[in-house]
């Protein structure tokens, strides 16, 4: 029998070098049993879909569903939602879920990224101040599509999203969102993939082993580069926010349903998530609060369908405009103070809707910002909305760098007689600080949906999502959400 060489002293001392180098970085996740991330956010998925959700976070979760829907719908006839939707016809598949607006179904991959899509084709989706995530775009979609194949009930449904919206937001909070911006890459696009694992695996009912896996499966899929400031047509950033994670996040989920074994332990110890993604990792703030504090009422609705960071702005303009009469006559200049980091991504874009000079002139002009106006991309060389651009400045702001309020911004406006009147948004309407109210989000709705389903099948939407806790089955939807 032959024996195994004994290692040399030097290639002990060697290894014992490199434990003790291991042991003081400082970046190192202690891995003790104790800490067990993994397997607490696991139990914790486990147990939250059959957990009470309190009164008001059941409210604030079926207004985000609401939400999501009117995103998804309306996206459905805009060409990243055209394109998402056709992609998907072409690949086929096993029909397992519904593609809103349309009238095919496919598998619960296909149709979370198609959805997704739609949900981000333009600027209505939710979006939270804090982490920069776009929880619902994703989080909704994979409920959807994980939750028709499943044939599970309103109130699942609503849990799920309410764990999707956490997992989405903390897992940015346990990275550091500044800190996953400062290597490049997309927070929006790290924090999808997580959000869609939540809602899809809680409606799967994954037990905390699968949870586990699952929870790997798309730890291994999370990605996204801050690239997508560049794309000039919301397509692929419609992907970048919403489709690529909410596929990842439906795609780890349908693994472990298959029978796949993986890593269970991806959150802790030497080569976990955190320590991979962050040079500075707080992973218990994966943990933080969960079953206190939700994110889903922590995210804010837009009233403008533009670039969260045009919010304030907007407010702003139409508040001062109202108060003090302007008009394109009697304004000699206006100039918007913004966050520092909202700059490269409002200031000089190229779309329509996320071009904050444009939006502000639009403003100016028409008194409104509509729908079907922010989204025209030929009003971006109309000569009197030019001409009134060219009176915008956009300027960073350090002062508005609040993470109380990261999203605030001032206008000052200098009137033709010499004048200089200004106004401070700093939480703009359908924030937690300055919330709307089902009413409100059901016209906002109402408005989007309207065009692509008709005002009877809208209204009867609207109804079942703001009851959703009485469906018995999230498949009765879908005659009210397809074509």
């Amino acid at each position: 029998m032959s024996q195994l060489p004994t290692p040399s002293r030097r290639r002990v001392l060697q290894s014992a070098g490199a434990l003790a180098a291991l042991a003081a970085s400082p970046i190192r996740i202690a891995a003790a049993a104790d800490a067990d991330v993994t397997g607490r956010l696991a139990r914790y998925m486990v147990s939250a879909r059959d957990r009470e959700l309190p009164p008001n976070v059941m409210v604030e979760c079926k207004n985000r569903i609401l939400d999501t829907f009117g995103a998804m719908v309306s996206g459905a006839r805009m060409d990243p939602g055209i394109m998402a939707v056709k992609y998907v016809r072409g690949l086929g598949g096993t029909e397992e879920a519904s593609v809103i607006g349309a009238s095919f179904r496919t598998t619960t991959i296909n149709a979370a990224l198609a959805n997704a899509m739609c949900a981000h084709a333009d600027e209505t989706d939710d979006f939270e101040p804090a982490t920069k995530a776009h929880p619902g775009s994703s989080v909704v979609p994979a409920a959807l599509a994980v939750g028709e194949k499943e044939g599970r009930s309103g109130m699942e449904f609503i849990r799920a999203v309410a764990l999707g919206y956490d997992l989405s937001c903390r897992l940015l909070m346990a990275l550091g969102p500044d800190l996953v911006r400062g290597t490049h890459r997309s927070a929006e696009g790290t924090s999808s993939t997580f959000g869609a694992l939540g809602s899809a695996a809680s409606l799967a009912r994954l037990d905390e082993r699968g949870m586990r896996f699952a929870i790997s499966y798309a730890s291994q899929q999370v990605s996204g580069l801050w690239s997508w400031v560049k794309d000039e047509d919301h397509i692929e950033k419609a992907f970048d926010f919403a489709g690529m994670g909410a596929r990842n996040g439906v795609t780890a989920v349908s693994m472990v349903q298959a029978g796949l074994t993986g890593v269970s332990d991806v959150l802790d110890g030497t080569h976990n998530l955190f320590i991979a993604l962050s040079t500075k990792p707080q992973p218990e703030e994966m943990l933080a609060g969960l079953g206190s504090k939700f994110y889903v009422t922590e995210t804010a609705i837009k009233t403008f369908s533009v670039g969260y960071p045009i919010q304030s702005p907007l407010d702003a303009t139409l508040t001062l405009r109202k108060q003090y009469g302007l008009t394109p006559d009697n304004v000699k200049s206006i100039l918007v103070k913004l966050p520092t980091d909202a700059i490269g991504i409002v200031a000089t874009s190229a779309m329509a809707d996320v071009n904050c000079p444009h939006l502000v002139s639009l403003a100016l002009v028409k008194g409104a910002v509509s729908f079907i106006d922010s989204h025209d991309q030929a009003l971006m060389k109309d000569p009197v909305l030019m001409a009134q651009r060219a009176k915008v400045t956009v300027q960073p702001e350090a002062s508005l760098m609040d993470p109380a309020a990261p999203r605030g911004a001032i206008v000052e406006v200098t009137m033709m007689d010499g004048k200089k009147v200004e106004h401070f948004t700093k939480f703009p309407p359908g924030t937690k600080e300055n919330p709307l109210s089902v009413e409100a989000v059901s016209a906002k709705t109402r408005d989007l949906i309207v065009p692509v389903l008709g005002a009877e099948k809208a209204e009867k939407l609207i109804q079942a999502i703001n009851n959703l806790e009485t469906l018995q089955d999230i498949r009765s939807l879908r005659p009210l959400m397809t074509v």
